[in-house]
């Protein structure tokens, strides 16, 4: 496998927030992940939808396709990934933004340092993971289509009442996403909004 995982950068050089785009992926694989592999290329809208002043986009390819329980590499790639981003650029927000297994990891890494939000994207959630903290000052948002028939809408909903957090239902919309896609594009640049404001007019 890889060494290590991999960082697509555009934007911002001197960002107000970076937004870490976490792929899909598959429950076992030691495959390594592919570069044009179709989770990694289903970022990229949301890569664009956030797109602005001030604003640095991530996207991470993981070292291995699999989550591949218990040693879930994803989750250690998104650590590392957490790592450069408070080593390039100390004190700046990172705005999680994870699809499907993406979604999974966003949630497992919500407490580490330097994690401004949380947007899972139709997660993948098992229920170990509903006791899975999510400090209260991180906002969470999870959105999930009704009529996604590879991730469970109704644990997504489970995990937003446990934590006090927010839901947005798609209706209509599947795992991919790419139904409803101009949706599901706003649901995370006005996610990611308010975090690419000048800090004058932050109101957060």
């Amino acid at each position: 496998m890889s060494s290590e995982p991999h960082l697509s950068v555009r934007g911002a050089a001197d960002p107000r927030v970076l937004v870490l785009l976490l792929p899909g992926g598959d429950a076992d694989s030691t495959a390594g992940a592919r570069r044009y592999g179709v989770a990694y290329l289903r970022m990229l809208p949301f890569g664009r939808a956030v797109a602005g002043p001030g604003v640095t986009v991530w996207r991470l390819r993981y070292r291995l396709r699999g989550w591949n329980e218990p040693r879930r590499h994803p989750v250690a790639d998104a650590r590392w990934a957490l790592a450069e981003a408070a080593r390039r650029h100390p004190g700046v927000p990172v705005v999680l933004v994870g699809h499907s297994m993406g979604g999974r990891v966003a949630l497992h890494v919500a407490a580490e340092p330097g994690v401004g939000g949380i947007c899972a994207l139709a997660p993948w959630i098992e229920p170990p993971d509903q006791d899975l903290p999510v400090p209260a000052d991180r906002p969470l948002l999870i959105a999930h289509g009704d009529r996604d028939r590879i991730t469970d809408p109704a644990a997504s909903r489970r995990f937003t009442a446990a934590h006090g957090a927010r839901f947005v239902p798609v209706p209509g919309g599947g795992h991919t996403m790419l139904r409803h896609w101009r949706t599901w594009n706003r649901i995370v640049r006005e996610f990611v909004n308010p975090w690419s404001r000048p800090r004058s007019a932050d109101r957060r």
